[in-house]
């Protein structure tokens, strides 16, 4: 049979999802082929067929998805129940896009439970429409870690650049940013509440294994919650109080980790390759600096769930659907990190 199993949803079908899908996979099949990789997306199948028009067709359809397990490697399709027939507008907001994004999740998150996939890659979905369809979750992250029993306070999120080539003899390897975060979107007000020994502990504990997965070595970089890491307390308390012991906790557990460390000047040596990764510890502490060196082509990757799960780092694009200028970088980028990672295991 053939080698991993990846889901692959389409997010909002309204969206860039099937356009993304189609234009990596029916153009670049390398993309499975090259590394004997199954791939089954799950979706509507009138938005693929819609978004493979002037191409040949380049999945299998299978009327039981499980069925993938006997198959050999290539695309294969499996469409969700309740989804034939239902009008997706291309480039618009519809509540059906919110109702295909959350049953191709469902779905997924069984195929997982069941042992078949070994990760899922997502593509965007559209938030309001999702929550309009039913579904009572901010977005994927939330949706996959209670459908996969983990909870939304045991995943860590976290965004990368995509994995470098290796570089030619005598160029310098290309440095990547690679970045979790302690608090994802609250209002900033909330961050210094929320930020927790418990929380530092757990990111650090999910960071610490993404990086061991991937074979690279090195620290993780913990970032101050305070400028200038608090200056010993004259600039707030809580790095004294609750990342220092948080970081020193870590270390006595084995984990390779310094802080807490100014951020702008840990992104700085990050940035030149001295951290394999960084703990920050909010939103935009930790992703203006990463999008500033990958925007466009980062891979957002959830830790700690029981499988691998990526995606792009962009929304749906409405606007773009349909004008062939969407850039494949991200999808490419994170459909590469999952093979990598169920191929670590």
């Amino acid at each position: 049979m053939g080698g991993h199993i990846l889901g692959v949803t389409l997010g909002d079908p309204c969206g860039l999802g099937p356009e993304l899908v189609v234009r990596t996979l029916a153009d670049s099949p390398q993309h499975y082929q090259d590394r004997g990789a199954r791939l089954l997306i799950l979706g509507p199948l009138a938005a693929l067929v819609r978004a493979c028009e002037g191409r040949p067709r380049f999945f299998e359809v299978l009327d039981d998805p499980a069925l993938i397990t006997t198959c050999g490697p290539g695309a294969y399709f499996s469409e969700p129940k309740g989804l034939s027939g239902l009008d997706y507008p291309p480039g618009e907001a519809a509540t059906a896009g919110g109702l295909a994004a959350g049953r191709s999740l469902e779905m997924a998150v069984r195929l997982a439970k069941a042992g078949v996939l070994e990760g899922i890659v997502t593509c965007p979905l559209n938030k309001a429409t999702l929550q309009e369809a039913g579904f009572a979750f901010p977005g994927h992250t939330e949706f996959l870690a209670e459908g996969l029993g983990v909870g939304r306070d045991g995943v860590t999120m976290h965004l990368c650049g995509p994995m470098p080539p290796e570089p030619a003899p005598g160029e310098k390897p290309r440095q990547v940013l690679r970045v979790s975060l302690v608090t994802t979107h609250p209002p900033l007000s909330e961050v210094p509440h929320l930020v927790s020994r418990e929380r530092i502990l757990r990111s650090l504990k999910h960071t610490a294994d993404f990086v061991a997965r991937l074979g690279l070595s090195g620290p993780i970089g913990v970032c101050g919650l305070n400028p200038h890491a608090g200056e010993s307390g004259r600039i707030g308390r809580e790095d004294e109080e609750i990342v220092g012991p948080a970081v020193r906790e870590a270390k006595a557990a084995g984990i390779d980790c310094d802080g807490p460390i100014p951020a702008d000047t840990l992104f700085h040596f990050a940035a030149r390759g001295r951290y394999a990764a960084v703990l920050a510890m909010y939103h935009d502490q930790g992703l203006g600096p990463l999008k500033l060196l990958h925007f466009g082509e980062a891979v957002n990757v959830t830790l700690g769930l029981p499988v691998v799960r990526t995606s792009p780092d962009h929304g749906t694009g409405y606007d773009l659907v349909g004008t062939g200028k969407a850039r494949l970088t991200s999808f490419a980028a994170a459909l590469d990190m999952a093979r990598r990672l169920v191929g670590s295991v």
